[in-house]
This record gives structure tokens, C-alpha cells and sequence, in this order.
């Protein structure tokens, strides 16, 4: 039994409030991942798990025991950080028994559970070598090898993988995705990496300001984003963001029109809204790909492209005398720029006058005020009467 569970768990720092009133699930055998900006309060959250900060206020329970106040050594958890920190002066064999030989296990059980944590972690062949002999990607599996050996019920990873390079990177997130499908054990990861979390964990718990915004799995984020900081965090390229209000047949705002029904997505006329989209949903006019549910056709300008292999990022500007911001922040707070990805052989080039639309059916609205979302897919069209001048490919 592995599962991890915070009730109202806060922790202070003076006048700085690192974890607000947190409140998690982590079921047994799962692999949640812990995300967002830096200082959000996800390594904070980690330590009062693993015990070593205690919370302001709140309760911390793993395998259905209160654990709050009981120190590391008696939840039942194992830790692998961002620094690997071994010891350098020991063999791989030291490193990985070292915690045993001082809770005096006896040499056959060392020997046992080092042979298999090594086997696991594929280092069959290197416990007498010196850590400064292996590569970093070496050094990090015998850190995992010294966490499996304690055989905890949680797994507790803070950022392992941050200090390898790229390629290694991907390496170790399939190595740590075998490693938990042969372990059946609860692993709670933070990182910054939304790729890490994406492609790992069962479900993402995104973090904010030390509050959680979203728990859902990796597509559900994705798809569904509860609110505008989860929608501009996951994802890379960033959503799309643009304001407007809420009319008889839609959104509307200076540069960009989508006719629905607001009554079907709970919307009142006048309501200022964000629309949501990302890159991947945005098309030349011209190149719908069988597109069913376009919008109405937006008028831009290619600013800048980046060929990125297997598609290019296209910059379009809806206002002539914008600038394009290449910052994903500034970015999503523009509404006179869009991202547009599309595929590597297509014929654009920059300084290019098109026409573009965006696919009803992947088009997010967020309430302005609160960020919190109205509707995941426009379906439905203007309600009936209404003067939408809907073009003939809309699907009324």
C-alpha cells in the first residue's frame, strides 16, 4: 500500500506562504508528477511528503498512517534528488548497501537486495566501479539503485533527471517508466519539464503559487485545462490566448469572430472571455486538411518562421503595426498575434498576407476575470434568427 494523501496541508515561510491549503490524492502503484513555474511550491510539497519540512498546518498521511510529524526514516519513502550525491570515495556495491550496513541488516540481505536493485537498474557487471568511472547517467541509476534497496512504499524524485543532457534525458524517462511498471510502486516526480510529465506519469498535478490548479491525467491537461494557467502551461508551443466578449452569435473581438450559441456554453451576452487555441489547431485558409468545423476566415501576416524539423512555427500578426514577441509569456497575453504550426513542406514564407482559421471543435474559453474555463470544443451554432453570417463550410 502506497498511497499518499495531504488534508489542507500549508506550509509558511515568515510572510511567504510556499504550499496553500494543498489537498492530494496519490493512489497506490501510481506515477504523479508534481509541475510548474519555479517557487510554485512543488519541491516544498515533496519535502513535508518525504518529512523533511514540516507543514504549517495541515496532515500528511502515506499507507493510510498520520505520518506528519514522524521524521524521513519512518514513513516509508526513498528519495532521489537533482544532485546524485554520491559518495565518491565508494564503489557502486558501497553506495547502493550503504544505507543498509547501517540499519545492520545482515550481509546476505545486503547482497540480496543490491544484486536485484542492480538487475533492475541494469549495473549488472559495475558495483566495483568508482562513480567518477561512469557516465552521468550511470551515476544517476546507482542513486536509484541505493532507493530501491530500502524497498519503500513511495518513490519521491525531485527533479533526477535536471543536470543531464538532453539526450539522456529521454534515455531516463524510459528507463524510469520501465522501472516503475517492474516495481509496481507509488512514484511522486517533480520537475519543471512538462515533456517529463507528460510522456511518465499517470496523472499531472499542476502547481501554482503553492495551490494546486489541475490533477488529471497527462491528456486530460492537455485537452481540458481547468483554468488559463494550466492551458498556457502545458502544452509547448503555449495556447494561444485572445480577449473578447461574448455576443448574440459568439465571440467576437476586433480581429477574430466564432459564431455559437452562448446559451450552450452557459455564456451571457456581454461576458468578457479568453479564447483559447493552440498552434496545431490554427490553418492556412488553403489547408484545412478536411478541416469540419472551421471559424470565419482571419486576416494576418507572416512574421517570423522557425523550422523546427517536423513542423514550422509560423508567427502571424492580426494588426499590421504589431511587433511578434518570440516569449511564450508575453505572448499569451497578446491578442494581436498568432502561433501557427504547420507542416515541414509547406510553402510560406515571411512578410506573407494569408487567411487562416481555427478549428471550432479544439477552441477553449476561459472566463477573463477568474481564468477559469467556460467550454472545452464549440459544437453548436448561433441560435436560430441569429444573423451569424456564418460562411458555407460552418456547420449549421
Amino acid at each position: 500500500m502506497g498511497e499518499v494523501t495531504l488534508e489542507d496541508v500549508t506550509k509558511r515561510y515568515e510572510d511567504v506562504t510556499a504550499v496553500d491549503e494543498m489537498n492530494l490524492e496519490i493512489r497506490d502503484g501510481e506515477f504523479v508528477c508534481l509541475v510548474g513555474p519555479s517557487g510554485c511550491g512543488k519541491s516544498t510539497t515533496m519535502e513535508m511528503i518525504a518529512g523533511l519540512t514540516m507543514p504549517s498546518d495541515g496532515e500528511v498521511f502515506i499507507s493510510g498512517r498520520r505520518v506528519t510529524n514522524l521524521p524521513p526514516k519512518d514513513r516509508g519513502v526513498a528519495m532521489v534528488f537533482q544532485n546524485i550525491a554520491l559518495f565518491p570515495h565508494m564503489d557502486v556495491y558501497d553506495n547502493v548497501s550503504f544505507g543498509l550496513r547501517l540499519r545492520k541488516y545482515d550481509q546476505e540481505e545486503i547482497d540480496r537486495r543490491v544484486e536485484r536493485a542492480a538487475d533492475i537498474v541494469q549495473l549488472e557487471g559495475m558495483l566495483d566501479r568508482m562513480p567518477d568511472e561512469m557516465s552521468g547517467g550511470q551515476r544517476q541509476r546507482v542513486a536509484i539503485a541505493r532507493a530501491i534497496v530500502r524497498n519503500p512504499e513511495v518513490f519521491l524524485m525531485d527533479e533526477p533527471l535536471a543536470n543531464l543532457d538532453a539526450k539522456l534525458r529521454v534515455h531516463m524517462r524510459t528507463e524510469l517508466q520501465r522501472l516503475h511498471k517492474e516495481l509496481d510502486t507509488t512514484i511522486v516526480y517533480v520537475t519543471h519539464d512538462q515533456a517529463e510529465a507528460m510522456t511518465m506519469s499517470d496523472r499531472i498535478a499542476v502547481i501554482d503559487s503553492g495551490q494546486l490548479q489541475q490533477i488529471d491525467p497527462p491528456l486530460v491537461c492537455y485537452n481540458e485545462p481547468s483554468n488559463l494557467f494550466v492551458a498556457g502551461f502545458i502544452g509547448s508551443p503555449a495556447m494561444n490566448f485572445v480577449d473578447g466578449e461574448i455576443t448574440e452569435n459568439g465571440f467576437r473581438n476586433e480581429r477574430i469572430e466564432v459564431d455559437f450559441d452562448p446559451a450552450s456554453v452557459g455564456a451571457t451576452v456581454g461576458d468578457e472571455v479568453t479564447l483559447g487555441i493552440r498552434p496545431e489547431d490554427v490553418y492556412p485558409v488553403d489547408d484545412t486538411n478536411g478541416l469540419g468545423t472551421p471559424t470565419k476566415e482571419i486576416e494576418a501576416v507572416t512574421d517570423v518562421l522557425e523550422p523546427m524539423g517536423d513542423e514550422i512555427f509560423v508567427y502571424l500578426l492580426l494588426n499590421e503595426d504589431a511587433t511578434v514577441s518570440l516569449d511564450e509569456d508575453a505572448r499569451g497575453a497578446m491578442s494581436d498575434q498568432l502561433l501557427m504550426s504547420v507542416d515541414p513542406d509547406s510553402d510560406i514564407s515571411e512578410d506573407e498576407s494569408m487567411s487562416v482559421v481555427l478549428d471550432r471543435s479544439k477552441v477553449h474559453l476561459f472566463d477573463t476575470e477568474t481564468g477559469e474555463a467556460i467550454q472545452h470544443g464549440l459544437t453548436t451554432a448561433p441560435p436560430s434568427g441569429a444573423d451569424s453570417g456564418a460562411s458555407a463550410e460552418s456547420d449549421d
